[in-house]
């Protein structure tokens, strides 16, 4: 940048020469005319030419590299302009790809999510049927231990509400002339011991 700031600023005072030569050159020309036109119109020239090979002096030693190296950086630029948009076009073309298949995975998800559900209402109806099972089973089992019970709770009490009924019926049949007879019966009925033991001695 600095190179083509020096570079149209010498042009700027060669031109500027250049014009001032040619003003003083038709200021002159009116006092001579014809004598001075030639010399003026040279004068011209040589500025001219002296800008012109300034320039192109200046243009060959200092534009050249930088319009290469400025070629370069707009190339290197270029390319990666080129590899950005082609990095975009692939996420965009892979954003497309997913958003394609996103209904797909949508879908699917929700088939999932339905045979999971159907097969967990599934798996809770079963395990309620065998809790249910289990507990018709324990209950009626305990209906039968506790009838079970109840019934030899009231055989016992039956046995012993006749015992107790049987005992009563005895003592009011029982009179004292009675129980004598049966005592007088039982020792009766006794075995006597055999001969010779030590009761008879």
């Amino acid at each position: 940048m600095k190179t083509i700031a020096r570079c149209a600023a010498l042009t700027a005072c060669l031109a500027w020469g250049g014009s001032w030569t040619v003003v003083q050159a038709q200021g002159e020309a009116s006092e001579k005319e014809r004598h001075a036109e030639e010399p003026s119109a040279l004068w011209a020239w040589a500025n001219f030419v002296m800008l012109a090979g300034g320039l192109g002096y200046l243009a060959a030693k200092h534009g050249g590299p930088w319009f290469v190296s400025r070629s370069q950086a707009i190339r290197r630029g270029i390319a990666d302009a080129e590899e950005v948009r082609a990095k975009a076009e692939a996420r965009a073309a892979e954003v497309d790809r997913k958003l394609a298949g996103l209904e797909t995975e949508i879908a699917s998800l929700r088939a999932d999510a339905h045979r999971e559900q159907a097969s967990e209402a599934e798996r809770i109806r079963q395990q309620a049927e065998a809790d249910l099972a289990r507990l018709k089973e324990h209950a009626s089992n305990e209906i039968a231990a506790a009838g079970k019970a109840g019934r030899l709770e009231l055989k016992r009490y039956a046995a012993q509400l006749a015992i107790d009924l049987a005992e009563q019926k005895i003592r009011r049949q029982l009179t004292p002339e009675l129980q004598a007879s049966l005592v007088d019966s039982f020792a009766r009925n006794l075995p006597r011991p055999p001969a010779g033991s030590q009761l008879t001695k």
